[in-house]
């Protein structure tokens, strides 16, 4: 599957309706993103029931700062909404697959049931 470009109308809609989300930041004149860019287009082909994104952060420089971007490339994943990894720095594909199989395997009700309880014990 071809990755897409996310912007600010697209990237919430995009991560509601779509199971695994994962979104590179980058910029056109950060060399390691030049670098990670082939491996993150091959990967993509790889699982095509995952949505592979992209944020380039000078054009969308208002998603960049809500999510803390402070260096790139940065992936993020999402799986049903909520963010269960996000890391600056490229990944080898070999350690990107290993990344995506076990947000694949998680027990995402085990996920639920440990926010909600870290959750009611902040408000305690």
């Amino acid at each position: 599957m071809a990755t897409v470009e996310l912007n600010e109308a697209s990237l919430e809609k995009t991560v509601i309706e779509n199971d695994i989300v994962i979104i590179d930041f980058w910029a056109p004149w950060c060399g390691p993103c030049k670098s990670f860019g082939p491996i993150y287009e091959e990967v993509s082909e790889k699982h095509p029931d995952i949505v592979f994104a992209k944020v380039n952060t000078e054009d969308e420089q208002g998603i960049a700062a809500h999510f803390q971007i402070r260096s790139i490339p940065t992936l993020m994943i999402f799986r049903e909404q909520i963010v269960l990894y996000s890391e600056a720095g490229m990944l080898p594909a070999s350690g990107f697959e290993q990344v995506i199989q076990q947000v694949k395997e998680l027990d995402m009700a085990k996920v639920k049931a440990d926010i909600e309880t870290a959750q009611a014990e902040q408000k305690s």
